[in-house]
This record gives C-alpha cells, structure tokens and sequence, in this order.
C-alpha cells in the first residue's frame, strides 16, 4: 500500500504542508481548510483542484493546488500499470522537464510506489484557463503555440542522454502484449465504430493492423523525447488568466523516438483536417523555425516523411485506446475524432507507403 494519497478524497492538510513546506512555499502558513474538485477529462488518471485556506494569508503560500491521482476505474488503471504509463509520468517531471524549453506545471511531489500503480503529482494549479478540447478544436493561434511547444520538447532533447535512461527503455514483455493485444483491439475498433468511421478512413485502420510487423519495427530517423499524446486534451492555454499562451500536461505516454511522431500525430488526430489543410505547411514551417532556433536545423522536406508517417501514431492510439480504458460517450467521440483525423492525413499523404519504403531502405 502506498504511504501517500492516491485519492482527492484520503488528503490530508498535514501532507500537503509537508509538500508546500519542503517547495519552500509556506513559510509559517498553517492549512486550516482543504476543499477539492474535479477537474480534466483523463481517463487513465484523475486530476481534482484543491483550493486551500491558511492562518496566515500574508505570505507566498498558493490558494490553490492541483494534483494527479491514478484511475478510479480498475481497467484503465490496470492498463495504465501494465504498460508503465504512470511511472512515465512521474518520471518526466522527475528527470527531463527541467531539461527542455517546455512550458509545464511547476511540480510540488511526484511521489511513484513499487509496483508502479500507485501515483501522486502535485503541483502548481495554472488556472484560469482554457482546457484544449479534442472535439471542439482550436484556433490557428493555439496550434502554432503547440507547435513551439514541441521543437521545445524535441530540440533540447534530441540525442539527449536522458533518452538512455532505463527507465525509458522498452519492456519487451509490454512489446510483446502490445502486437498480441492490437488485433483484438482493431476487431473492438470495427465492430463498434464501422457504422460511423467512413469506409475509406477504416480501410486505413485495417491497413495498418496488418502491417504491425512494420509499424513495430519502424526505423527512427532521429532520437528525440516524445510526448507520445500530444493533442488538444493534453494542453492548457490562456494559463494564469492569460498572462500565458499555453502549458502542456499529461506524459503518461512519453517515449524515445523521432520528433516528428508528436507533430504527424498532433497535426493529423489532434486539430481536424479543416483547420490542418490550409495551414499545414506554414505550421511545419514554423515548427522547423523554431527548432532551428533552439539549435535543430531543419527543413520541410527534411521532415517531410517522419511527419506523415508519425500520424499512423494517432489511427494506433485511438484503435488501441478505445479498446482497453474504461469506455464513455465522450471517449467514444474523441476515439472517432482522432482515428478520423489521422486516417485522413495518412490517406491523403499515402503514410503506410512512406513507412513500407523507409523500411526497404531500413
């Protein structure tokens, strides 16, 4: 058992003094009342607000807090422990963001137990803001803040030595279920959404579950820190009343690998093909500026097949997502949204010729 909290409801004023105090935040301030809500749409994780009340209203103590508990739901948080999703989070803002230009929440605990299913986060609550929303979009303005968003994970990153920690090796027993598992996820992907996937857009799901031994094994281009679910769900912007454009939360995914998987993934099932089309090029321009910039230089057609080949990543993480966590009416819209969006830029960009001829030449 875990000798921290792993629900909003089991803390306790004395554990969150002892948080702030060792942050440096709380001075002489004593907690005299905590109350908490729910906040986000995770579905591997709970997130709740803690807005807090001291004796002493004079220092620099904050009125409140956000924190990261696991799922109250025993099969996402079983998936989550089985393939290390928590320990990857708690690990990232233990060891990598201090090492990016990212713009994340400032953390007060990451406390991880043994066996890798029991978590706690707590850190700076960047409200008021607005919470991205898959199924609602974004705005031209708030894709371009992610795309910075990203040459600031990836640059700094890139062949870092952080990205040979064991931590962030791959398990080969989690491999191993992972290409038993897809199949029967892409049969629970069909069988429930044929009736609302068009034909055209499915015919690309299945092209890549019979492709697995290709998509497994593909060849990276460059190695770089991944946040692995980059999409709208997964960022803040307006933070702090809108002092700030964005921030980016949720690394329960993040990986080693080719940068270019978060921007084919972002650009295909995270902002919808009506605002990708017309702006897709200027927005991997800019991302390209900007990683030369932080010391990356690189061109669009340097990057060109990496990106259309990363939005692959986004059909197998919803096929594979909508199959194994907990299932809701909103899940199922933004399992539709994402494999919808990725399947179009896959298709419109031939993605799975581009990965079978870099593997040719692999």
């Amino acid at each position: 058992m875990a000798d921290f909290p792993t629900r909003p409801e089991d803390v306790e004023p004395a554990w969150l003094e002892a948080c702030l105090g060792e942050a440096g935040l709380l001075g002489d301030a004593r907690i005299v009342d905590v109350k908490w809500q729910s906040i986000g749409t995770g579905q591997v994780g709970d997130t709740a607000r803690f807005d807090l009340r001291y004796n002493d209203t004079k220092g620099k103590a904050p009125p409140s807090i956000a924190a990261k508990f696991p799922s109250s739901d025993p099969t996402s948080r079983q998936t989550a422990a089985a393939f290390s999703l928590y320990a990857r989070e708690v690990m990232f803002y233990r060891e990598v963001s201090s090492l990016t230009r990212l713009r994340v929440p400032i953390t007060y605990a990451a406390l991880l137990d043994d066996n890798g299913s029991d978590f706690v986060l707590l850190f700076e609550d960047l409200g008021p803001c607005e919470a991205g929303n898959q199924l609602a979009g974004c705005t031209l303005s708030q894709a371009s803040h992610a795309m910075a968003q990203a040459a600031a994970l990836h640059a700094p990153t890139r062949d870092n030595r952080i990205l040979d920690a064991a931590w962030l090796q791959p398990d080969p027993d989690s491999s191993t279920r992972l290409r038993a598992l897809y199949p029967q996820a892409q049969a629970i992907f069909r069988d429930r959404y044929a009736d609302q996937l068009d034909p055209e857009l499915m015919a690309v799901c299945e092209a890549l579950n019979d492709n697995l031994d290709l998509w497994f094994d593909r060849h990276h281009s460059s190695r770089s820190f991944l946040h692995g679910d980059f999409r709208l769900d997964n960022m803040l912007f307006g933070i702090k009343g809108g002092q700030e454009p964005i921030a980016l939360v949720d690394w329960q995914t993040s990986a080693v690998g080719c940068g270019l998987t978060d921007i084919g993934y972002f650009l295909g099932c995270g902002i919808g093909s009506a605002l990708r089309r017309p702006n897709e090029r200027a927005l991997l321009e800019m991302y390209c500026a900007e990683m030369t910039r932080l010391g990356v230089p690189v061109t669009v057609d340097d990057i060109w097949d990496d990106y259309i080949i990363g939005a692959l990543h986004g059909v197998s993480t919803a096929v594979f997502s909508a199959a194994f966590v907990v299932r809701t009416d909103r899940g199922d819209a933004n399992f539709l949204s994402m494999a919808r969006g990725a399947s179009e830029l896959a298709l419109e960009h031939d993605s799975l010729g581009a990965l079978k001829r870099r593997m040719e030449h692999a």
